[in-house]
């Protein structure tokens, strides 16, 4: 076995609480960078919305979205770093469909019961508790505006420890497990699945 002196060779000694590793930027340059998306998402939002592609409208559209980009730019970016970023913004993206999709159905649905002739038999409105496992604030607004995007459901409480109330049409519409089936795609989207 051979001896070192740990006095003579310090890169050998390592230590068993690693400091933190420093942020990768400086504050003042994430809360730049973080502006910079938010005005570059809402004012895309603000194009692909108002339809109009004419100098006063865009202007007016610069002018609200930096505003409000200045304003609000830590609501988007909670956690405190960018990393990770990309891979939500492609989940998110790819949730999109799957959403439109469940937004289809239950739109077909609600027009099956609004149009049969024994409407106010099936009919049949309750709440819903659904205790939820997501963690961060932004994951359970993304889930309760899921909720609330699909007809005949609407999300009346949800709180930041994961407790929802949702009123719900129908038995059908209001089921639990494709509540739970909707909050598992937005875990895998924010990585909050265990």
């Amino acid at each position: 076995m051979d001896y070192y002196d740990l006095d003579k060779f310090p890169s050998l000694v390592q230590p068993l609480d690693r400091p933190a590793r420093e942020p990768s930027m400086s504050p003042r340059r994430y809360r730049i960078y973080t502006y910079i998306i938010t005005f570059l998402l809402m004012f895309l939002t603000w194009v692909v919305l108002s339809g109009r592609f004419d100098s006063f409208h865009l202007s007016l559209g610069v002018i609200s979205c930096a505003l409000v980009s200045y304003m609000s730019r830590d609501l988007l970016f909670t956690s405190g770093r960018l990393q990770g970023l990309s891979t939500v913004s492609v989940k998110f993206i790819a949730y999109i469909p799957w959403l439109m999709w469940q937004i289809w159905l239950a739109n077909v649905h609600v027009l099956k019961v609004a149009l049969s002739p024994r409407m106010m038999e099936c009919l049949e409105p309750h709440m819903i508790r659904l205790p939820t496992r997501l963690k961060s604030e932004l994951s359970i607004v993304t889930l309760a505006n899921s909720i609330t995007l699909t007809p005949g459901t609407i999300t009346v409480y949800a709180s930041t420890d994961g407790k929802m109330m949702i009123h719900a049409l129908d038995r059908t519409i209001g089921d639990v497990d494709s509540l739970h089936a909707m909050e598992e795609r937005v875990a895998k989207v924010f990585g909050e699945n265990t």
